[in-house]
């Protein structure tokens, strides 16, 4: 008697095709949060049916998509078609931040730019400005609907990493700590709360600071922190010995960077660090979820994700010498440079 033996894994022809039916998973997400389906289930589960005339959608369709969502783990489906959330459904409720990742990053402004990839590896330009004529940020200042969506998506994909940067590093040492692009403080506020004796400058575009009071105030910190408005490009303000910076540098190209860190390096004193928060790659082929993000980077802002070697090559010229990375609990480290 004979016992087949199952392979360790698909055929590799098998693996690729699996791969690329998995762009379906986020479309389908997407999908779920415009639907607002995780809203429409939070009292108990539903069929299709009873959900159709609630979404504007055909019945059948519909639970077609729920279905595929089930199998997926968003959804769960009785015997008798009955849809419910599952734990990873109910976080996409209205008003969440996974709410506005998956209608910003499933959305048009992140899946045309990616669509015209090919347009980035030709030109080594990101796709996104090819697709919508303008870059991201200037977009979006346009656009300021999409831009609170756009916020409220950093608070979520970045969501588990200020208590993480908090605990990596001792930010007691300071006096002030300056969050340089620090929108409305959700960094500075973690630090603060972690760190009783240092005080804090935020620093973002006027419109986005606008929003940061109530949250600081909510978060208790409000009366250690000087708000600013202004763009990083113009300048980066003094007073502080050191500035934090948190996914900033990844979004530009080498010579908006050293516009950037100049500007910071101004506005430290000599004896002051820089921090720059990023998912620092690893050096060669080992995994790591910011290789992905970094195509994101490629194709929506424009910018990059960087290696230790390639921070250390970034800083160099704008008079900045990094001394260490620092990994946190996170999948993002903390780049510390000095002045020289």
């Amino acid at each position: 008697m004979t016992t087949s033996v199952l392979p360790d894994a698909p055929p590799p022809e098998a693996q690729v095709a699996g791969i690329l039916l998995s762009q379906i998973v986020p479309r389908l997400v997407h999908v779920m949060a415009v639907l607002k389906l995780a809203d429409h289930l939070s009292s108990g589960p539903r069929s299709a049916e009873e959900l159709a005339p609630l979404t504007g959608t055909h019945a059948p369709t519909l639970h077609r998509i729920m279905r595929s969502l089930a199998g997926v783990g968003f959804l769960t489906e009785d015997a008798t078609h009955r849809f419910g959330l599952q734990p990873l459904g109910a976080t996409l409720k209205s008003g969440t931040p996974s709410h506005a990742t998956a209608l910003i990053i499933g959305g048009a402004l992140c899946t045309r730019s990616l669509e015209e990839l090919l347009h980035s590896a030709q030109t080594g330009k990101t796709s996104f400005e090819h697709v919508f004529g303008t870059p991201l940020f200037d977009w979006l200042g346009a656009h300021p609907d999409q831009a609170l969506l756009f916020n409220h998506t950093m608070v979520g994909f970045h969501g588990a990493e200020p208590p993480a940067v908090a605990a990596a590093y001792d930010f007691s040492v300071f006096k002030t700590i300056a969050d340089v692009g620090g929108s409305t403080g959700n960094l500075l506020a973690t630090i603060l709360s972690h760190y009783p004796g240092p005080r804090g400058i935020l620093y973002d575009l006027p419109h986005v600071v606008a929003e940061a009071p109530a949250a600081l105030k909510q978060r208790g910190v409000a009366d250690r922190v000087r708000i600013e408005g202004g763009s990083f490009f113009d300048g980066v303000p003094a007073g502080a010995d050191a500035i934090v910076m948190s996914h900033i540098i990844h979004d530009w190209n080498h010579e908006q960077c050293q516009t950037i860190l100049r500007h910071c390096r101004r506005a430290l004193p000599a004896d002051g660090r820089l921090l720059l928060v990023e998912m620092v790659l690893p050096e060669g082929d080992v995994p790591h979820p910011g290789k992905l993000l970094d195509i994101l980077m490629l194709t929506v802002p424009g910018g990059e994700e960087r290696t230790p070697s390639q921070y250390s090559a970034l800083l160099e010229p704008a008079g900045f010498t990094m001394t260490r990375v620092v990994p946190t609990a996170s999948p993002v480290s903390i780049v510390e440079a000095l002045p020289r």
